[in-house]
C-alpha cells in the first residue's frame, strides 16, 4: 500500500522531479546566498550582532555611494531611451526584405561576439592620450586629451553600451514585428492609413510584450557594462562613471560586508519595484 500511495504522490507531481535539479541549483547558489545577505545587512560586520537600520544610514549617507548612484540614475536614464528608440528604427527598416537589410542584421551583431578585452583594446587604441582620436585631432591643430580621465569618459561609456547592445535589441524588435500579422496593415492601407498612422495604430499597440521585455533586457545589461569600465580605468575612474558596480567592487576588496549588503539589498528592492511596475503599467494599457 505504502508503495502505491507513494507512486500515486510521483505520478500526480512529475513536474516537481523534473524542475527540482534545478530549483535545488537555484536555491543554494541564488536564493539561500541573497536570504544570507539580507540577514547580514541588518548585522554587524562580522554578522552576528544586530544593528538595525544602522548599516542602511551608513551607505546612503556615504558620499562615494551617492556619487555612484547618481552616475548610475543618470546613465540609465541616457541610455535606455537612446537604446530603445534607435534599435527600433532601425529594426523597423531592416524589416523590408533587401539585400542591405540581411547584410545589416548580420552586421549589428557582430559587438556581440567581440571579447570585453579586445573592446576595452580598442577603447585604449581609439581615446588613449596617445590614441588614435587625439592623433586625428592633431592634424588639424587641435590639442589632444586624456578622454577616460575627464567628463567625456561618461560619453563614451554610453556610446559603448549602446555600440554593444544595439544588435541585440534590434533582434527582439524585428521578432516582436515578425508576430504581427500583414493582413492588419494592408487593411490600414486600403482605409487610407498612412506609415506614420499604421506604425501609432497598429504597430505600437501590438508590441506590448516585446516593449516590456526589451526595456527589462536593456535594463539588466546596463549594468553589465561595468566590465569595460573597470579594465580600462581601474577601480577609480573618472568621477563622471564611477557607478554602483565600481563602490560594489571596492567594498568587496575592502570587506565591507555590512555595506556591501545593504547596498546590494536596497539594489535588489529597486530593481524589481521598477520591473513590476513597468510590467503594471504595460498591463493596463
Amino acid at each position: 500500500m505504502k508503495h502505491k500511495k507513494i507512486n500515486k504522490i510521483l505520478q500526480q507531481n512529475k513536474g516537481l522531479l523534473f524542475i527540482f535539479p534545478s530549483l535545488f541549483g537555484v536555491c543554494l547558489f541564488l536564493l539561500f546566498p541573497f536570504i544570507d545577505v539580507v540577514r547580514r545587512s541588518f548585522a554587524d560586520t562580522f554578522g552576528i550582532n544586530f544593528v538595525g537600520l544602522e548599516n542602511y544610514k551608513m551607505t546612503f549617507s556615504n558620499a562615494a555611494f551617492q556619487v555612484a548612484a547618481k552616475n548610475t540614475v543618470r546613465f540609465v536614464a541616457v541610455c535606455i531611451p537612446i537604446l530603445l528608440v534607435l534599435s527600433l528604427i532601425i529594426a523597423v527598416f531592416l524589416q523590408r526584405k533587401t539585400i542591405l537589410s540581411e547584410y545589416a542584421k548580420k552586421g549589428l551583431l557582430v559587438p556581440l561576439a567581440i571579447p570585453v578585452v579586445s573592446i576595452v583594446l580598442l577603447w585604449r587604441i581609439v581615446f588613449d592620450n596617445s590614441g588614435f582620436l587625439n592623433s586625428f585631432l592633431n592634424v588639424f591643430g587641435i590639442a589632444g586629451k586624456d578622454w577616460m580621465n575627464t567628463e567625456y569618459a561618461f560619453g563614451v561609456l554610453v556610446f559603448s553600451y549602446i555600440w554593444k547592445n544595439l544588435g541585440y535589441n534590434v533582434v527582439l524588435w524585428i521578432v516582436g514585428l515578425s508576430s504581427i500579422p500583414r493582413e492588419i496593415y494592408e487593411a490600414a492601407q486600403v482605409d487610407g492609413a498612412g506609415a506614420w498612422k499604421s506604425f501609432c495604430l497598429i504597430t505600437i499597440p501590438n508590441m506590448k510584450s516585446t516593449f516590456f521585455t526589451t526595456i527589462v533586457l536593456s535594463l539588466i545589461n546596463s549594468f553589465k557594462v561595468f566590465r569595460e569600465a573597470y579594465l580600462v580605468a581601474g577601480n577609480y575612474p573618472d568621477e563622471s562613471m564611477y557607478l554602483l558596480q565600481h563602490i560594489f567592487n571596492n567594498w568587496f576588496q575592502n570587506m565591507e560586508v555590512s555595506k556591501m549588503s545593504a547596498g546590494a539589498v536596497s539594489m535588489s528592492v529597486v530593481m524589481v519595484s521598477i520591473i513590476m511596475l513597468l510590467k503594471r503599467v504595460w498591463e493596463e494599457r
